[in-house]
Order: structure tokens, then C-alpha cells, then sequence
């Protein structure tokens, strides 16, 4: 099967009419950022923010378009307004700026998802991920139904966590909606199914933002007691509009106790704050190290910071996860630790972890043998 080529692509949206019947996509310069990994093709079609609504048949007519080429398996078509396309399609550059943060509003709800939750850190770098896909399992370990969105486009690592690369396919019974993944008894939606593990997303914030809407309303979650969202490091665009476009229940802060992660743990806890966003707590990750052959503790990253800055900031805190190499080697082998080792210390953290969380946002813990226990052998 020969490569498919940007080519092809302008070729098949050039036979799609534009905004108002005038011209074709590409002729009014609408298209933008390409991105092709085997049989994916995504794109973005610049518009006018304000008719985003009424422009979505061309969208679907773009999506239709390039899914007839030969070899393309999957469209995602993200409606942006990053440029001025000529002719007018786009809003004026002044108008643009202030639709780009909280352009969709907040109180639209995804169907059938009951609680919405986002694990956030001010940076990189302090296993966010892999406290999430933990918490995820322990809150499904309680006998709740529970999906995960992994909302870091640039670098996502879910399908690695999980250990699955199972393309998502489209539910025809759900209007093209796409199928999450579905890994240990929990739905799985990933940018990393979509495009290779070294594919670099060289998207600019619009796209991104329009992607994670797309992951979060065009796919069939089906019904669930919890969402949890795995958000992007730091406090930049699509982080900001995850949080003020999205119904969260709640946000749980990740930081190491080093005093830099602090300082940038403090940034995205003020950003849900300032998007009155509830903060749920903040968990300290590799808190200490016990070493196997000495069998003493060692503080790698100094201890306790995050809890003093919860308790300065009157937040729970949630508890401390210790810096251990298995919770590292069942991530890289896509078997989390609360699921091939559901008794040890770190897995019995992480439940107790997922169970503050629920109850802070239900009211009620919920029963832990109300579901299965599921164990890797």
C-alpha cells in the first residue's frame, strides 16, 4: 500500500465547497497543520469561530472527503480559529485573541459521565501519569465505572501505561462517534492510539484544543460514575481552556517536595482556583525511597513539602506515594501496579488515594467489594 500524501489530502478537500458555498476548502486557504501516521490523516479547518456550529456539515463533508482516499483508516477534522483564511472565512485577528480561551461553555456536560476529574501538576516530571492511571484503577477497584482521558496531546503516554495500541474505531450505531479503548475494566481515550509513539504533534494551541474537545464529546464514553483526565504539565493555553470549558467536579494537584515542583504545583493550583474549580488535594509523589538492600528510608527530594503546603492552604492532602523501581517497571510494561500487584503498599496508597477523591466529590465511599479484583499474573 503506497504512503498517503499531504497531496492527496489538499486534492480531496479542494472538491469541498467552502463557508457559503463560495469556492473550496483549499483554494480559501482553510486547511491547516496536516498530520498523517499510517492510515490517520488530521487537519484543521480555519472558520470564523462564531459559525463553528453552523459550519460543522462542512466539517463532516471534509471528514467524509479525505476518509474515501485509498489507505486512510481514521479522519480527525478540528475546527480552529488560528488564522485568517482569505475571503473572510475567519474572524479579524482582535476577535480571534479573545475567543481562543473559553470559547465553548462550560456547562455542557458529556453524556452519561457523571463526575469529571482532572490530576494536574505545575510541571513535568512528577509521574502525574502514572498517578492517574493508578488512581483511575483504584476508583474501579471500588466497583466504579471509570474512563480516563489523557488530555497531554504533545506527549501522550496512556497507550504505554496501559499497554494497549489498539486503534479506537467508529461506532456506527453512535453517529461516527469513535470507541474508547478499553484496558482493566476501564475506558481509554489517547492522541497516542491515533499517531506513533514518535510522532512529534507540531500543532498550535487551537488545534490542541479543538482535538481534546473532540476526544472529550465525539466519542461514546457510554455511561460512567467518574472521568478522570489526565491534564497536560503546566498552566499554558490548553490546560487553561480544559479547565474553563470543561464541567470538572474537581482537580487534584501531583508535586514531588522539592521546593521547585512546589513552586510550580502552587501555579496550576491557582489556575483552578481562578476558574473556580474546586481543588480536591494534593498528593506528594516519590516522597522517599526505601532501599532494598539497607531497608532505610531515604528522602531523594527532601519530604513533606506538599503537605505543608496543604495544610497552608487549608486543602487535603491525599497522601504520599514512595519513589519505588516496580511502580516504574510495571508502568514501562504497561501493567500498573494496582493491577498486577493490587496488595502491595503503593497499590493499597493509590486506592486510598482514589477513595478520598470519590468521596470528596459523592459524598459517600463507595463499597470495596463492590466490583471485580482484577490481578495480572
Amino acid at each position: 500500500m503506497s504512503e498517503i500524501t499531504k497531496q492527496q489530502v489538499l486534492d480531496a478537500l479542494s472538491q469541498v465547497k467552502g463557508p457559503d458555498l463560495q469556492g473550496d476548502l483549499v483554494s480559501r486557504d482553510m486547511v491547516t497543520e496536516i498530520v498523517i501516521t499510517g492510515g490517520n490523516v488530521m487537519f484543521g479547518l480555519s472558520i470564523d469561530p462564531n459559525r463553528a456550529k453552523e459550519l460543522e456539515p462542512m466539517r463532516q463533508a471534509a471528514e467524509r472527503a479525505v476518509s474515501e482516499i485509498d489507505g486512510v483508516d481514521k479522519v480527525m477534522v478540528a475546527l480552529t480559529a488560528d488564522k485568517a483564511p482569505t475571503n473572510g472565512a475567519a474572524a479579524p485577528a482582535s476577535t480571534r485573541a479573545s475567543k481562543t480561551q473559553g470559547a465553548a461553555p462550560k456547562s455542557g456536560a458529556i453524556p452519561g459521565v457523571k463526575h469529571l476529574v482532572a490530576i494536574a501538576s505545575g510541571k513535568g516530571g512528577v509521574g502525574k501519569s502514572t498517578t492517574a492511571i493508578n488512581v483511575a484503577l483504584g476508583l474501579a477497584a471500588m466497583g466504579l465505572k471509570v474512563g480516563v482521558l489523557d488530555a497531554d496531546v504533545y506527549g501522550p503516554s496512556l497507550p504505554r501505561l496501559v499497554g494497549h495500541k489498539t486503534l479506537p474505531q467508529q461506532d456506527p450505531t453512535s453517529e461516527g462517534k469513535l470507541q474508547p479503548a478499553e484496558a482493566y475494566g476501564i475506558k481509554v481515550m489517547s492522541m497516542g492510539f491515533l499517531v506513533e509513539e514518535d510522532t512529534p504533534m507540531i500543532w498550535r494551541g487551537p488545534m490542541v484544543q479543538s482535538a481534546l474537545q473532540q476526544m472529550l464529546n465525539d466519542v461514546e464514553w457510554g455511561e460512567l460514575d467518574i472521568m478522570v483526565i489526565d491534564m497536560p504539565p503546566g498552566t499554558g493555553d490548553a490546560q487553561l481552556s480544559m479547565a474553563q470549558q470543561t464541567p470538572l467536579a474537581g482537580a487534584v494537584i501531583v508535586s514531588t517536595p522539592q521546593d521547585l515542583s512546589l513552586i510550580d504545583a502552587r501555579k496550576g493550583l491557582n489556575m483552578f482556583l481562578k476558574v473556580s474549580v474546586p481543588v480536591l488535594g494534593i498528593i506528594e509523589n516519590m516522597s522517599y525511597f526505601i532501599c532494598d538492600n539497607c531497608d532505610e528510608r531515604h528522602e531523594i527530594f527532601g519530604h513533606g513539602g506538599a503537605k505543608a503546603e496543604a495544610e497552608k492552604l487549608d486543602l487535603p492532602f491525599l497522601g504520599e506515594i514512595p519513589l519505588d523501581k516496580r511502580v516504574r517497571e510495571r508502568s514501562d510494561s504497561g501493567e500498573p501496579i494496582v493491577v498486577s500487584d493490587p496488595d502491595c503498599v503503593h497499590a493499597e496508597i493509590y486506592k486510598n488515594i482514589a477513595k478520598q477523591i470519590w468521596q470528596a466529590i459523592d459524598g459517600k465511599t463507595a463499597t470495596a467489594s463492590a466490583g471485580p479484583k482484577i490481578v495480572i499474573e
